[in-house]
C-alpha cells in the first residue's frame, strides 16, 4: 500500500509506502529519483520499535499558501506554498501503539516529520535510535564537515562522492549524476537531540542524533513532535541560496512586539585580542578597558555604527577560562573597566554596548548567573548580548549538540526575549530557522570565521573557503563571519598568519555572507585614511530581496541584494585561487530609471599572494538594460553599490 503526495507545482512527488510492515518515502522530480526509497522509523530503549510491523490507519491532506513579512532577513516576505499529506502508523502487535508521520511539499523541496500522540503506555519514552534514511545515487558528490569532532562546526568544507563520507553535520549540500543540487538539514530543532548523518551503506546515510553522555539519544514525554528532516531540491545552486523552506517550517513569531529588535553594523574590542595586540584577561595588555572602550565608541559614533562589542570586561579571564569556565562571573567588571561610565558615555553618543557572556561550555555557572545577568545589563542599557561556549564538552560531559543542549540554547533565547535582548551566539547549536519564531536570534557563528585567519595552524581559511559557506553552512541561517580585515598582514603579533583574500573581497563579503549584526572586525585605526571604508559604511543589514547571479560551489559566488530601507541595490563577487571575469545583466533595476554603480574592485595586478591590497574605487552609470564586467583577481572579489541618480 502506498500513498503520494506532490508539490504544488507538480514536479516534486513524495511517495510513501509499507512493505513487510515497514515503512519508507521516496522522492522524484520530474520522474526522475532524487530520494531512493528509505526507511523511516525509530527505536526505543524498551524494547519497542516504530519501524517495522505497522499498519497504516489514517490518512489526511491539506493545502496551504500564504504570505508572511520576516522582521528582518534576506527578503522580506516568503510564501508558504505547500501540500501535506499525514499518515497514521499503527503496530499491528499487541499495544497498537500509533505513530504520525507528516510530509510537506513545496516547489522547492520537501520536510517531514513524525509525531508521537500521548496514548496508554506510551507517556515517557526514551530514543535509542531514529532510523531515518537518505537514499542517494552511487556517484553523488557532497560537500561536508565532520561531526563528533572536538571543535564542533568548525572545519574546512571537503568534497567527496557520498560513498566517502563516514559522520557528518548538515546542512549537507549535495550535486547528484543528474546535475541536481540537494541540501538536507533540519528545522525547528526544539526539545530533541541534533541531526548528523552517518553513511551505512556505500550511498546511503542515517539520521544519527547526538547522544547524551549516557548513550540514550532524546527522552521525552508523549505527545513528542520531531524537528522537521529537510530535503531542498533545486537546478542550480543559487536556488538553494534563495530558498527558503527552513524558515517555513518554523512556527510564526511568537513575540508580539519586535520593534526593538535593530540589525545593524557594529565595531568591538575582539580583533586586537585573536591577532596579539590586547588580552581578555586583565593585565598591561588589557583589551577590556574604560579608555579603550571610548575610542571605539567615538569611532562608532563618528560612523553610524549601532554598536561596539567589548569582549573581556568581566572577571573570570585571567584563569584558565577554557578548561575552567565555572570562574567566569557576569556581573562583577575587571577593576580597570567602569561599565557604569562606558554606558553612560555611549548612550550620550548613541551608540549601543553589546554586552559578551563567554561561559566555556559551563553551563551550570552560566544558568545559575544568566537572569541576574540579563538583569544588570538592562539596567545599563545594554540590550544585545553576543554569547560564548569555547570548549569540547559542556560541562566537562555533553556534546553541545545533543538535546541537553539545544534545550539550553532555547532557554538563552527565551529569557532574552523576555528581557527584550538581541543575541549574537558562538559556538552554537546550529540554526534550524528558530529566527522566524524568535527574531531576537539574531545571528550566530558555528563555521570557520575571520578569526581562523589571526591564529590558525593551517594558515587560515583559503580563498575557496567562501565560495562555499553560502552552499553549505550559511543554507542554515545568518553567519557572524566577522569580516573587513584592512590590514590583511599581522607581522608584528601573528607573523605565520594573514587574511587570505584581496581588500576588494573583504568587502565583498559583506553582501556575500549574510547577517543582520555585521561586524567591521578590524582595528579603528587600520581604516583611517582608507577610501574603501566607504562601502562597509554604506551597506546595510538588513535586505528588501536577494538574487544570486552566479554560483559554482567552490569556485565563485555573486551576489546581489536590495537595501530594505532605500532603492539602493548591493553587488558582492567572491572567486576561489583562480582569476577570472564574470559577466552579468542588472536587470533586476528599475526600467526607465538611472543610476550610479560605486565600485570597489581588484586591480588589474590584485593578487591575494602577491599584491593583496591593489584597487580600483571608481563609478560608472548603469541601468537595467547594462551588462556588467566584473573582474575578479586571484582570492580577489568585488563589491559594488548601486544607487539610483539624483536619490
Amino acid at each position: 500500500m502506498s500513498h503520494a503526495v506532490s508539490s504544488p507545482d507538480g514536479r516534486i512527488e513524495v511517495t510513501i509506502l509499507l512493505a513487510g510492515g515497514v515503512p519508507y518515502y521516496s522522492v522524484d522530480r520530474l520522474g526522475r529519483e532524487v530520494i531512493g526509497k528509505s526507511r523511516l522509523g525509530f527505536v526505543l530503549r524498551d524494547g519497542r520499535v516504530f519501524n517495522r510491523g505497522l499498519e497504516i490507519g489514517d490518512v489526511t491532506r491539506s493545502s496551504y499558501d500564504s504570505t508572511w513579512v520576516q522582521p528582518w532577513g534576506e527578503v522580506r516576505e516568503i510564501r508558504d506554498h505547500h501540500n501535506e499529506l499525514r499518515l497514521e502508523f499503527v503496530e499491528s502487535a499487541p499495544g497498537l501503539c500509533r505513530m504520525t508521520v507528516v510530509f510537506r511539499v513545496f516547489n522547492d523541496g520537501l520536510g517531514f516529520r513524525y509525531e508521537i500522540p500521548g496514548q496508554p503506555g506510551l507517556e515517557q519514552l526514551v530514543i535509542m535510535d531514529e532510523r531515518t534514511e537518505f537514499v542517494l545515487g552511487e556517484t553523488d558528490n557532497a560537500w561536508w564537515i565532520p561531526a563528533f569532532m572536538g571543535n564542533r562546526y568548525e572545519y574546512l568544507y571537503q568534497k567527496s562522492p557520498i560513498r566517502d563520507l563516514e559522520a557528518i553535520h548538515t546542512p549537507l549540500t549535495i550535486e547528484t549524476a543528474d546535475g541536481l543540487f540537494l541540501s538536507i538539514h533540519e528545522a525547528a530543532l526544539t526539545d530533541y537531540a541534533s541531526m548528523a548523518l552517518r553513511r551505512t551503506k556505500d550511498n546511503t546515510l542515517e539520521c544519527d542524533l547526538v547522544p547524551w553522555a549516557d548513550g540514550t539519544k532524546v527522552k521525552a514525554s508523549t505527545p513528542l513532535v520531531t524537528p522537521w528532516r529537510t530535503i531542498q531540491i533545486a537546478d542550480e545552486p543559487g536556488e538553494l541560496v534563495t530558498s527558503y523552506l527552513v524558515l517555513n517550517l518554523n512556527e510564526p513569531c511568537r513575540l508580539e512586539d519586535t520593534s526593538w529588535i535593530t540589525p545593524g553594523k557594529y565595531v568591538g574590542i575582539w580583533w586586537g585580542m585573536h591577532i596579539g595586540k590586547y588580552t581578555w584577561g586583565s593585565g598591561r595588555n588589557h583589551g577590556a578597558t574604560t579608555e579603550n572602550a571610548k575610542k571605539y565608541i567615538d569611532f562608532a559614533a563618528k560612523y553610524g555604527f549601532v554598536g561596539v562589542l567589548i569582549e573581556g570586561w568581566n572577571t573570570g579571564w585571567d584563569g584558565n577560562w577554557i578548561q575552567n569556565g565555572e570562574i567566569f562571573n557576569f556581573t562583577t567588571p575587571h577593576r580597570d573597566f567602569d561599565i557604569e561610565e562606558v554606558t553612560r558615555y555611549a548612550a550620550e553618543r548613541g551608540v549601543g554596548i553589546i554586552g559578551h557572556h563567554e561561559n566555556g561550555a559551563a553551563i551550570y555557572n552560566y544558568e545559575r548567573q544568566m537572569e541576574p545577568a540579563f538583569y544588570y545589563y538592562k539596567r545599563l542599557g545594554i540590550d544585545m548580548i553576543k554569547t560564548g561556549y569555547v570548549g569540547t564538552r559542556v560541562n566537562k560531559t555533553e556534546w553541545h549538540h545533543g538535546q541537553y543542549m539545544v534545550e539550553h540554547y532555547r532557554s538563552v533565547v527565551e529569557a532574552a526575549a523576555r528581557h527584550r535582548i538581541m543575541l549574537d551566539v558562538h559556538e552554537p547549536i546550529k540554526d534550524t530557522g528558530i529566527r522566524r519564531t524568535y527574531p531576537n536570534m539574531l545571528t550566530r557563528e558555528g563555521a570557520r570565521g575571520m578569526e581562523y585567519d589571526a591564529w590558525s595552524g593551517d594558515g587560515g581559511n583559503p580563498p575557496e573557503h567562501t565560495t562555499i559557506l553560502p552552499f553549505t553552512r550559511m543554507l542554515s541561517g545568518p553567519f557572524d563571519f566577522t569580516p573587513g580585515i584592512f590590514d590583511l598582514f599581522f607581522n608584528q603579533y601573528r607573523p605565520n598568519n594573514r587574511s587570505n583574500t584581496t581588500l576588494a573581497r573583504q568587502l565583498a563579503h559583506y553582501v556575500v555572507i549574510y547577517s543582520p549584526l555585521q561586524m567591521a572586525a578590524d582595528l579603528p585605526e587600520n581604516y583611517d585614511g582608507q577610501p574603501a571604508f566607504q562601502f562597509i559604511v554604506d551597506v546595510p543589514a538588513d535586505w528588501e530581496d536577494t538574487r544570486v547571479l552566479h554560483a559554482k560551489i567552490g569556485d565563485y559566488v555573486t551576489i546581489a541584494r536590495k537595501d530594505r530601507n532605500s532603492e539602493d541595490w548591493y553587488i558582492g563577487s567572491v572567486t576561489d585561487e583562480n582569476g577570472r571575469t564574470l559577466k552579468t545583466s542588472l536587470d533586476f533595476l528599475d526600467p526607465g530609471r538611472e543610476y550610479v554603480a560605486e565600485i570597489y574592485a581588484d586591480a588589474a595586478d590584485a593578487d591575494w599572494e602577491s599584491d593583496p591590497l591593489a584597487i580600483d574605487i571608481y563609478e560608472r552609470e548603469v541601468d537595467y538594460t547594462t551588462n556588467l564586467e566584473i573582474n575578479l583577481g586571484p582570492g580577489g572579489g568585488q563589491a559594488i553599490r548601486i544607487r539610483p541618480v539624483n536619490e
